[in-house]
């Protein structure tokens, strides 16, 4: 989709902290007013302040995912991880999938104001909503912007069931809200930790609290009584798929308190492979021709790869007391399992 259906929100004055507007992207959102922040969390980032004319999201037919409705209150994503899937839905707004995708974050302002509007159409009919599911709704920006209290409480206010999948701990902040909400209706709360290496997770996750920082929270979250799953993802091959990391990785999951444990290998679409590929070029040039090999038909490792990954999992989550170590009901709500695809693209 296109943004023919955002709007420059109205001059309201500049927020606290903020610098002088920088000018307005002039094709895809020339009405935006766009913000850049003196402050060194923001340090080369604009942030592009649009009213979007709706915010729940039907997904798209064809889609192999389990739910139907989402919401996203930002595009783009300051966690910049180098293998993010959504890097190509930039380029519908004539901005790259890669650094832009990183630095250039459109901000839906009227976020919450639209949900509670949409929710009360007659033609709603309550179905669980996912968030999360694009790109991080508790990224960096919410702790400025604070678009999540609105959604959760309209969705509070009308009962309907929602999930999220995060990497961010900021959503310790909405507990309160969540806890209320998960006494009117159905919540699905998903943390994303696809290894636990520290020298790795600065390599290709720079922007996204540490991976012990989100344990930390699901275990918050557990402590709360909140059932909690674990996105295993995405596990990297030759970077992340060996037994120690696999084992390691389950084994704090399992501390956690999470209630189960998915993996996810990595899938490489377009936009995000060439932006993985370079990268794994300058870091990791070895695993090319690995990479070239496992992803030579598609976006996704061979079959009996994933399922090797997924067996070795299993293991693990069984040593360590998670016996729900291949499905978990947060998962299904959040996120989908990686379909086959036959298209042929390049690697490199």
């Amino acid at each position: 989709m296109r943004w023919d259906n955002l709007s420059a929100p109205p001059d309201e004055g500049t927020p606290d902290g903020a610098a002088p507007a920088t000018p307005p992207l002039p094709l895809a959102l020339p009405g935006a007013v766009a913000r850049t922040f003196d402050t060194p969390g923001f340090a080369g980032m604009t942030f592009y302040e649009v009213r979007a004319k709706s915010i729940i999201n039907r997904v798209p037919g064809q889609s192999r995912v389990p739910f139907e409705w989402t919401i996203n209150p930002y595009r783009g994503c300051s966690h910049a991880c180098v293998y993010c899937f959504a890097r190509n839905t930039h380029t519908y707004l004539d901005l790259d999938a890669g650094a832009d995708f990183d630095r250039k974050v459109i901000v839906k302002v009227n976020a919450g104001e639209l949900v509670r509007r949409e929710l009360a159409a007659p033609r709603w009919r309550g179905a669980h909503i996912a968030m999360g599911t694009n790109v991080d709704c508790y990224q960096r920006a919410e702790g400025r912007y604070r678009l999540m209290p609105p959604i959760i409480e309209a969705l509070r206010d009308f009962a309907n069931p929602f999930s999220i999948l995060t990497k961010g701990t900021l959503l310790l902040r909405d507990l309160p809200l969540l806890r209320q909400a998960a006494e009117v209706t159905r919540v699905g709360l998903s943390y994303s930790v696809g290894f636990v290496d520290e020298a790795l997770w600065r390599a290709v996750e720079p922007g996204t609290p540490s991976p012990r920082r989100r344990l930390d929270a699901v275990r918050q979250l557990t402590d709360a009584g909140f059932q909690v799953g674990v996105l295993m993802a995405p596990v990297l091959p030759g970077l992340s798929d060996d037994d120690e990391s696999i084992d390691a990785t389950v084994a704090a999951i399992a501390a956690s308190g999470a209630t189960s444990v998915t993996p996810l290998p990595l899938h490489l679409r377009p936009g995000a492979r060439e932006w993985y590929a370079h990268w794994l070029a300058r870091e990791f040039p070895q695993l090319v021709p690995r990479y070239r090999q496992l992803y030579r038909s598609g976006a996704y490792a061979p079959q009996a790869y994933q399922r090797e990954l997924t067996a070795r999992v299993r293991m693990a989550a069984r040593r360590h007391g998670l016996h729900r170590g291949e499905t978990g009901e947060n998962r299904r709500l959040a996120v989908p399992p990686p379909p086959p695809v036959a298209e042929q693209l390049s690697l490199l």
